[in-house]
């Protein structure tokens, strides 16, 4: 039985985001993993390994800014609106090391039209070590089929 269904947000933002994770060889290369999505939500994780280690023996902070970055973009893309940042600022508070486990969990606080507010926060054993804001604008073009519909069997 071939029967049209709407997506319930929870399923459209985990279908967006499997689509956009396909397409995505910069995170996926890197090593991250996605634990979480939900609409305007997002939580990533990546090992520091040794070629993300900098002269001063810590975390790269262009690695933490990817990892923040990348949290980022599945919590603006969870609409199913395609959208990119825009503009990003970064703090970091604590370094990361080398093996360290990062978390970044991304929050969307804003979506007004085409822009749109993200806030992320990096962690090590629930300590922060950076956070970012990041704001965002949509392109236009969908992950998944117009309307969210899926064929269901």
């Amino acid at each position: 039985m071939n029967v049209k269904a709407t997506l319930l947000p929870d399923d459209l933002a985990r279908a967006c985001a499997e689509a956009m994770w396909k397409e995505d060889d910069a995170s996926r290369g890197l090593g991250m993993e996605i634990l979480q999505i939900k609409p305007g939500e997002a939580t990533l994780a990546m090992t520091i390994k040794p070629h993300m280690v900098n002269g001063h023996g810590i975390a790269h902070g262009g690695f933490i800014f990817l990892l923040a970055d990348s949290a980022f973009a599945f919590a603006c893309n969870s609409h199913n609106e395609r959208t990119v940042a825009a503009q990003c600022n970064i703090s970091f508070i604590r370094p990361g090391k080398l093996g360290d486990r990062l978390i970044a969990t991304a929050r969307e606080i804003s979506r007004t039209g085409r822009s749109g507010i993200c806030d992320v926060r990096v962690t090590i054993d629930d300590v922060a070590i950076a956070e970012l804001r990041g704001h965002s604008r949509t392109l236009g073009g969908a992950w998944v089929p117009t309307g969210a519909e899926a064929q269901l069997d």
